[in-house]
């Protein structure tokens, strides 16, 4: 028997047919994942040009809140309604979101578009992933979700360098370049659009009798939007402002009310608490949490360490991620395949922990001095590890609950992550820039003492260059502020001679190393967690074809879970 004949046997859908979805579904996906990197890349050019630098926090902020809190609610009602309407309606709203974003005016247009725009991005990752679920066993999964990753890591390496050159143009054929970083979302997601409407052919859901759960969606906007608030401002409001302690008090009273309101509605609710009682399942997404923090907040300064250490432009800094990208794409493929053919999946993850932990340790180690290739090396040791954790996590999450809650239980381990992610970004930098000025102050007062920096110093109060001219003036007045300067424009430090720049770059280098230190810790508790989690027989039925096992033993009489149970192509030992 070939393997096309046992993935159509298994999921009811030929190889074929699986890819052909497939390509809506990566489609779908890769509005989500191009939209993070190429709008980080040149939301300092738009805010400059909206007069609102200030306030460029505040379009990010939007968009993470509203994408956030969408995530278990396409989840919840996909797995009531169907997944092809959600999914085709979260691409319509984030092409309407992409289109609005593209003619504001304003910083505050923009923040509020953004955040429509977040409504629909809240439903592409996750309802992707719910439906190839769907179509799929977990044990064929494995080999499917690389294509997932491979647009993940093509869209951080893209986003950058196509965000760069955008935003870097005065006007494309009459637009402002900046607003085509929006504007690219139109055509890609109409595309999207009309692939997905006409591949993606589901077994009609019957309509669900249950209310959704409304309550609980107020309940959880309640106590997450302050928290994500604080998350994203706290550094610049101070982390025991009163503001910043209001969002705390408001952020775990809104959880506790969650908590509450789920408990009552039991099996109605948005996110089910008995869904926790799997271990398995409870574990899994205590780990994407934790994966979440140290992914986003760790690898998301690499780009800094490029851009501020090394002077690679947005565009280059983007391509010189390419080796984690490979080493993502490289993990995630051999791990695929492999759980495909030998059903256990307990080892990736904790390849993938252990490759994560060891590959941002090395990454402490870079210093000003250190070589391309030696960094490119620590990144794709990262990029490994990702590879091998991301997808079995999904994978686990998914095959630990019933098919039925196929959307509630991806959603959740979204939704955990990016929580995890946001949180981790805002900790990490906040000891990043905790550690900058200090650092710095200290390599001024170090290189004061070098007679290559006095010359450079003096050479500077004369140089026609503006920035050595300034920095060199105030030390020579003996004017300390130049090193809490750069936390307002790093850009200086571009501007500046090699000689001059050489204490901001060692500074940022060894407050880096910090930060990747802190995180190297973070993923060692990730990976304390995988040794802890026990792995569960993987199904090699799709969660269409479970869905009609499930109701045939319902029409003769006996539970569900009987099919859950007794399943003969379950041969996995736990």
């Amino acid at each position: 028997m070939t393997a096309t004949a046992t993935v159509e046997e298994s999921t009811g859908f030929t190889h074929r047919q699986i890819l052909t979805i497939l390509s809506g579904l990566m489609l779908g996906m890769l509005l989500a994942a191009l939209d993070q990197t190429i709008v980080s890349t040149s939301i300092r050019t738009i805010a400059d040009d909206l007069d609102g630098y200030s306030m460029q926090a505040w379009a990010t902020t939007a968009y993470l809140i509203t994408a956030t809190l969408a995530t278990p609610l396409y989840g919840k009602l996909s797995d009531m309604f169907g997944r092809k309407p959600f999914f085709m309606a979260a691409i319509s709203i984030f092409v309407i979101g992409s289109l609005l974003c593209t003619i504001s005016q304003s910083m505050y247009e923009l923040a509020a578009f953004r955040a429509f725009q977040g409504l629909g991005a809240g439903g592409l990752m996750s309802l992707a992933l719910t439906i190839l679920g769907d179509i799929v066993g977990p044990r064929e999964r494995a080999k499917y979700q690389g294509y997932f990753l491979a647009v993940f890591g093509t869209s951080s390496v893209v986003g950058p360098v196509l965000g760069g050159v955008l935003a870097g143009q005065d006007t494309i054929l009459g637009v402002s370049g900046w607003r085509w970083v929006f504007l690219v979302n139109v055509p890609v997601g109409l595309i999207a659009l009309g692939v997905v409407y006409k591949v993606l052919k589901l077994p009609k859901r019957p309509h669900s009798t249950d209310k959704v759960d409304w309550w609980g969606a107020f309940v959880l906007a309640v106590g997450l939007v302050p928290l994500l608030i604080v998350a994203e401002q706290g550094r610049e409001w101070g982390w025991g402002s009163g503001r910043s302690v209001l969002c705390y008090v408001i952020g775990v009273l809104g959880i506790l009310g969650f908590v509450l309101v789920e408990k009552a509605l039991k099996d109605k609710a948005l996110i089910p608490l008995r869904m926790f009682s799997n271990r398995t399942f409870a574990l899994g997404v205590v780990i994407s949490f934790v994966v979440g923090s140290a992914m986003f907040g760790g690898i998301s300064l690499l780009p800094q360490y490029l851009q501020v250490v090394r002077g690679a432009s947005p565009t280059m800094a983007g391509l010189q991620m390419l080796p984690m990208v490979l080493g993502l794409m490289t993990g995630s493929i051999v791990s695929g395949q492999l759980i495909s053919r030998t059903g256990r999946y307990r080892a990736f993850p904790l390849i993938g922990a252990s490759m994560l932990t060891l590959g941002l340790f090395l990454l402490h180690f870079l210093d000003a001095d250190s070589p391309l290739w030696l960094v490119m090396v620590f990144m794709a040791c990262t990029g490994f590890g990702l590879g091998n954790l991301m997808q079995p996590l999904t994978l686990a999450v998914q095959n630990a609950l019933p098919p039925k809650d196929m959307g509630v239980s991806t959603a959740s381990a979204t939704f955990f992550r990016q929580i995890g992610g946001t949180l981790g970004v805002a900790v990490f930098l906040s000891i990043l820039f905790a550690q900058l000025t200090p650092n710095i102050s200290t390599e001024m007062k170090s290189a004061a003492t070098d007679p290559t920096f006095q010359h450079a110093v003096v050479e500077g109060a004369r140089s026609s260059n503006p920035a050595d001219a300034a920095l060199a003036k105030g030390l020579l007045a003996q004017d300390t502020s130049a090193a809490g300067d750069v936390l307002k424009d790093s850009s200086v430090i571009q501007q500046l001679s090699p000689d001059l720049a050489r204490p901001f770059k060692v500074g940022f280098a060894d407050s880096m190393s910090t930060v990747f230190l802190t995180a190297t810790a973070v993923a060692l508790l990730a990976l304390i967690l995988v040794l802890f989690w026990k792995e569960v027989p993987l199904r090699m039925m799709s969660g269409i074809e479970a869905a009609k096992g499930d109701a045939a033993a319902a029409a003769n009489g006996a539970g569900p879970d009987v099919v859950e149970r007794y399943r003969p192509e379950d041969p996995v030992a736990s």
